[in-house]
């Protein structure tokens, strides 16, 4: 746990609000380029999987990592996130189905045959059986202005940022996660019990991947792609 935010803080000189000392984790120089390889190469194994089992999370891996995911830094520290955790089977029921709706129209009528041709290698198609079969379902919400809430600022970066958090810490654990954008999302609200002010941003099922599982061939892009030193 972050002790930092725990401490009192004082105003400093010059300064309207309190701080509080900042204490980063020390890492000596020769292990630095290490720790960042490793945690590379973690990562680099991970991939949106499709086919999940049926086997129960360990006990409180979903809330550690949704823990890690509120660390993420946001517009004006206004934090703007609700992690909402779908395990009831008949919620998850009604969620796939309005979900799928949605996926039908986008696939017979929405998208353009680009974007159509851009998804072919993946295999996708409107039928999302994942939102049943993962133990879990996350439903990540951004939070707007509303009777209890504040003005929210860069709220689609904040929550991606954190949302980037949460994939990294549940592949951490050994989880398969998948990142779904049905569109439009209404939905959700009704299918999770949320107000109006949030809009519902990423569907994220949670789980084991199938013993038979398999993912598309894909390769990411080298860095000297992604990657501009100036």
């Amino acid at each position: 746990m972050d002790q930092t935010n725990e401490l009192s803080g004082a105003p400093v000189a010059g300064t309207a609000y309190p701080t509080v000392p900042y204490r980063p984790t020390t890492v000596p120089a020769e292990e630095a380029a290490g720790r960042a390889r490793a945690f590379c190469e973690a990562m680099a194994r991970r991939r949106t999987v499709r086919e999940f089992c049926d086997r129960p999370l360990p006990e409180g891996v979903v809330e550690w990592a949704i823990r890690a995911a509120a660390t993420a830094p946001s517009g004006a520290n206004v934090q703007p996130w609700r992690f909402v955790v779908v395990t009831d089977p008949e919620r998850k029921r009604r969620l796939r189905e309005a979900a799928e709706a949605e996926e039908r129209e986008f696939y017979d009528r929405r998208a353009s045959a680009e974007w159509l041709e851009a998804l072919a290698p993946l295999g996708t198609d409107w039928s999302k059986p994942f939102l049943e079969t993962a133990p879990a379902v996350i439903v990540v919400f951004e939070v707007h202005k509303g009777p209890g809430t504040p003005r929210p600022y860069y709220t689609k970066e904040s929550v991606g940022i954190a949302v980037g958090l949460l994939l990294a810490a549940l592949h951490q654990a050994g989880l398969a996660t998948l990142t779904h954008t049905p569109s439009p999302m209404r939905f959700l609200n009704e299918v999770c019990d949320r107000p109006a002010e949030e809009r519902a941003a990423y569907v994220i099922p949670v789980g084991y991947a199938a013993d038979d599982a398999r993912v598309p061939d894909i390769r990411r892009k080298p860095l000297d792609q992604v990657m501009v030193r100036l």
